[in-house]
This record gives structure tokens, C-alpha cells and sequence, in this order.
């Protein structure tokens, strides 16, 4: 018996410090042409022509004027019925990991995509010429990079899943138990952030949360967009990035006050994820 080869994960290469891209393209390129998937989150507005998607194995037609939302790891391939050109957002989910600390459903669109969303946004729906406004202000944004470009793509880019939870959101039947749970996160976040200085670990975190170790993760990751563990990373290096830049202390202390025990590991973190080091940001 012949098997079919192995679905490889495409590595979509975002810059650390921005982890987004906006692109265009006209008809479908070839890497696209073929079933893949990958890590980002995925945002279609089609300007122009018709064609359709094939995602975990079902089919969704799309037309001039529609938006496609695809989630991670969806296994998906586009296909170009005819003269088609779309814009392309690609996001790391967890981007705005920070900005889930007010709305914990931000990435529900793509989280509970089939049951509360779809796919394609409804068409006929009277607010989709502002998701439109919205995806056009930040391709515009991040194609001209004019100063404080990423602040107003990061703010476009927020805006427009908040409007897509508003009024695309279905009942599902469910919405207790989804309720639930984000209130659950929405509880261990509010801690993390009123003490992340404390060494927490994975176990602390899950009993606060009265869930296993595993469960806990698997819902934090699902409501928030990134583990536990790498979500308080990013916690404490936004308050870093604060107190950098709006106090004169040392370095050493800063680190210490955000929770960091280790200057070394500080700055390797604080580069990896702010793009430059505690000292050239200062300076």
C-alpha cells in the first residue's frame, strides 16, 4: 500500500521583535497551492476575484469583499477560481498575548473557529466594511513604516478582532462552559500580573487555576494564544521595557523586580524578544 506523504509544517519567518507580516498576492503562489500548515494565524481580505479554500478537508467558497480567518495548524491549500488578488495577515498568536490580560477572548475567532465563528465572515453583515477600513489602514501602515508604524498596526490589528467578537460571534450553545474557563485564566492572569516577581511555576499556577498541570495548560494556551510559562516571560519583559524607560534604576534591580534572577538570562531573553538589549533600549 502506497502512503501519502507527510504534511510539513511551513516555518513562516517573522521578526521576533514584530511577529507580523501584511502581503498581497495575486492568484494563489505555489507553496500555497498545496496542503500545509503552520504556527501563525492567518487573516484573507480578497480585493479582487473568487476561489476557494480547502481547510481540514471541508471547502469554503470566497469572493471579491470576503474575509477568511484560518487558525493554527490548520491543515489548508487555496485555490484561484478566477483572477484572484488578496491581502495576507500572518500573526504569531502570541503577539498579543499582553493585550488578552483585558480581553481574554481576543483570539476566540480563530479558537473556537466552526462553533462560534467561521471561517469566511458573513458577507452580508453591515459591519464588514470596517473589519475592511481596519485590514486597509494596516497594510498601509506597515507597507509605508512611517514612525510608530508598529504601534498603529498592533492597535488595527487589536480593533479588528475585538470588532470580529462583537458582531460575528454565533451561539454555539456552550457559551457557560466557555465562560468558565475564561474566567478561570482571566483570574490566574490578574495573579501573574500582580505578583511577577514570584518564581511561579507550571504546578503553582494549575492549582490556582484547580485544574492538572496538562489542563491547564491546554485551556491557557487555547484562550491566550501561548503557554503559561512564555506568557509570564513576555509579562515581566513589558514591565522591564516600563521601567526602562520611565526610571533611572539599574538594570541589575529592574530584572530583579520583574523576576528575573539572572542578569544573563535577562538580557538573552530581553534581546530575543524586544530586538535589543536592556542597555541600547536605555540609551
Amino acid at each position: 500500500m502506497k502512503l501519502s506523504p507527510p504534511v510539513v509544517r511551513d516555518h513562516i519567518d517573522l521578526p521576533q521583535g514584530f511577529p507580523i507580516l501584511v502581503s498581497q498576492t495575486e492568484g494563489v503562489s505555489p507553496p500555497f497551492q498545496r496542503l500545509h500548515w503552520h504556527t501563525p494565524l492567518e487573516i484573507n481580505f480578497i480585493y479582487r476575484g473568487s476561489g476557494y479554500y480547502l481547510i481540514n478537508g471541508a471547502r469554503y467558497d470566497f469572493r471579491e469583499g470576503d474575509i477568511v480567518l484560518i487558525n493554527s495548524n490548520d491543515l489548508h491549500r487555496a485555490v484561484e477560481t478566477e483572477s484572484l488578488v488578496m491581502g495576507i495577515v500572518m500573526f504569531d498568536p502570541s503577539y498579543l498575548a499582553l493585550e488578552q490580560r483585558y480581553d481574554t477572548e481576543l483570539l476566540v475567532p480563530f479558537r473556537e473557529m466552526g462553533f462560534r465563528f467561521d471561517n469566511v465572515l458573513d458577507r452580508d453583515h453591515p459591519q464588514l466594511l470596517k473589519l475592511w477600513s481596519l485590514l486597509a489602514e494596516m497594510r498601509e501602515e506597515y507597507l509605508r513604516k512611517e514612525p510608530h508604524y508598529e504601534a498603529v498596526v498592533r492597535a488595527q490589528l487589536v480593533r479588528f478582532l475585538a470588532y470580529v467578537n462583537r458582531y460575528f460571534s454565533k451561539d454555539s450553545g456552550n457559551g457557560s462552559l466557555h465562560a468558565r474557563g475564561t474566567e478561570t485564566i482571566r483570574n490566574v492572569l490578574h495573579e501573574m500580573e500582580e505578583r511577577m516577581e514570584h518564581p511561579w511555576t507550571l504546578k503553582e499556577l494549575s492549582d490556582r487555576a484547580h485544574l492538572s498541570s496538562s489542563r491547564f495548560s491546554s485551556l491557557f494556551t487555547q484562550v491566550v494564544g501561548t503557554s503559561p510559562m512564555d506568557y509570564l516571560i513576555q509579562l515581566r519583559l513589558s514591565k522591564a521595557v516600563e521601567l526602562i524607560e520611565t526610571t533611572d534604576g539599574k538594570i541589575i534591580d529592574i530584572a530583579s523586580e520583574c523576576g528575573f534572577r539572572n542578569l544573563s538570562n535577562f538580557n538573552r531573553l530581553f534581546k530575543q524578544h524586544i530586538g535589543k538589549l536592556p542597555s541600547e533600549l536605555r540609551s
